[in-house]
């Protein structure tokens, strides 16, 4: 109740600075709203197709799939199964996080999960061209000799402990 309370008195001072901000031209709070109008409209563009996408995903890829391939116990083919499909993944981490959620309904391993959502940060494709682009190609390789190592890393350790501890997320 007191969450949605001050997220409501944010929402509500935040609406009423830009709309004051375009009222008396304050630049900085209209480069705001426009920041926002064009992060919706990115928004708007990519999620539903992203939901409809893990909705498919959902009904059609068997549970035993996921799990003989991104399962518990799995050799190293879960992570690279993980880097493959977040190298492919559009839209951020916003659209990572219910993918995740999926494969860890269908039974994929906390430590491929963790890989996955990690790697979607750092190994996307269309992100990748464009770093080639502006920084070359040494940099993007030497950024994934440093990255990817950690990724895997900490996905084992985090996955490990999880599992240990015999965390389960929340149902819901």
């Amino acid at each position: 109740m007191v969450k949605a309370i001050i997220y409501s008195v944010l929402l509500g001072g935040f609406t009423l600075f830009l709309f004051v901000s375009l009222a008396t031209g304050y630049q900085p709070g209209k480069e705001m709203g426009k920041n926002l109008i064009e992060f919706l409209e990115s928004i708007a563009l990519i999620i539903p197709a992203a939901f409809i996408l893990i909705g498919l995903f959902e009904e059609w890829v068997k549970n035993e799939t996921i799990e003989r391939h991104l399962g518990k116990g799995r050799n190293w083919t879960g992570f690279l199964w993980a880097l493959l499909l977040a190298g492919t993944s559009v839209g951020g981490l916003w659209v990572s996080f219910p993918v995740a959620h999926s494969l860890y309904k269908k039974g994929a391993s906390y430590q491929v999960i963790f890989t996955y959502i990690t790697a979607s940060g750092v190994v996307r494709i269309p992100m990748t061209f464009f770093e080639i682009s502006f920084l070359g190609p040494e940099f993007t390789l030497l950024r994934y000799a440093m990255a990817l190592p950690l990724v895997l890393i900490t996905s084992v350790l985090l996955g490990r402990y999880l599992s240990r501890e015999g965390y389960r997320l929340p149902e819901g």
